[in-house]
């Protein structure tokens, strides 16, 4: 180990010790969602709707495994997709598919004319209908390399469905992001408008999936690089 990992190393873990730290930062995590924080950010100007925490370790991850394909559940106003289209464009191959069981015509239209359309794919439907899944693994046909990004409908139920039907797309040692895990670690009713809530969440799902799929693990060392992530717990690898 050179003498720049080890003590990267060391401060990560000694942040991660620091208990004081992590209050501080529950709170700060906790008091920015009421100013919708994450909207305040375009990639290639479109919503991404990230932490910038997050999107550099999407950047991290979708180097490291250099994907074939992406596959992303939720596609909002497009960032995210354009994003993983970018990122393929530097790599020089590899799609992203998109689903979302609203895709606004307005947000297609920008979408469809940005100079990055080559490299994707949207479908429209619920990411758990059979048909919509049926669509993906087609598209996953003969696909070596896959990532899986999961960012759609955050309730316990619809996170865990997702969960089963896409995993088995996810290539060993490439990853299953889960985004939004943080709603757990907010204070109950934190999302009055919403069907999800401490206890009824995207992290509920993963730890459920977790106890009966050992293809996967939560890869703790990018939880604890990261200070500010709506995914905790969600950065999911593949092992076996």
């Amino acid at each position: 180990m050179s003498k720049n990992i080890a003590n990267e190393k060391k401060y990560i873990e000694a942040m991660q010790a620091d208990e004081e730290l992590k209050e501080l930062r529950q709170k700060i995590y906790s008091a920015i969602g009421k100013y919708r924080y994450t909207y305040n950010f375009n990639w290639l100007d479109r919503p991404i709707i990230q932490m910038p925490e997050d999107i550099l370790m999407m950047q991290e991850i979708i180097f490291q495994v250099k994907p074939d394909l992406i596959i992303e559940t939720g596609i909002a106003h497009g960032g995210s997709l354009i994003f993983s289209a970018s990122m393929l464009e530097i790599l020089g191959h590899g799609e992203v598919v998109g689903v979302d069981i609203d895709i606004r015509q307005h947000n297609r239209e920008k979408i469809e004319g940005h100079h990055l359309s080559n490299r994707i794919k949207m479908i429209e439907g619920s990411s758990i209908d059979k048909n919509v899944i049926s669509q993906v693994y087609k598209e996953a046909e003969g696909k070596e390399k896959i990532i899986v990004f999961l960012d759609s409908n955050h309730t316990h139920d619809h996170v865990l469905k997702e969960l089963q039907a896409y995993s088995s797309l996810v290539s060993q040692n490439s990853y299953l992001v889960v985004f939004d895990t943080g709603i757990e670690d907010m204070p109950k009713g934190s999302y009055p408008d919403r069907p999800w809530d401490k206890g009824d969440n995207p992290k509920t799902a993963v730890w459920e999936f977790l106890n009966t799929n050992n293809s996967f693990e939560i890869d703790k060392d990018i939880d604890n690089r990261l200070m500010f992530s709506v995914a905790p717990d969600g950065y999911l690898k593949r092992t076996k």
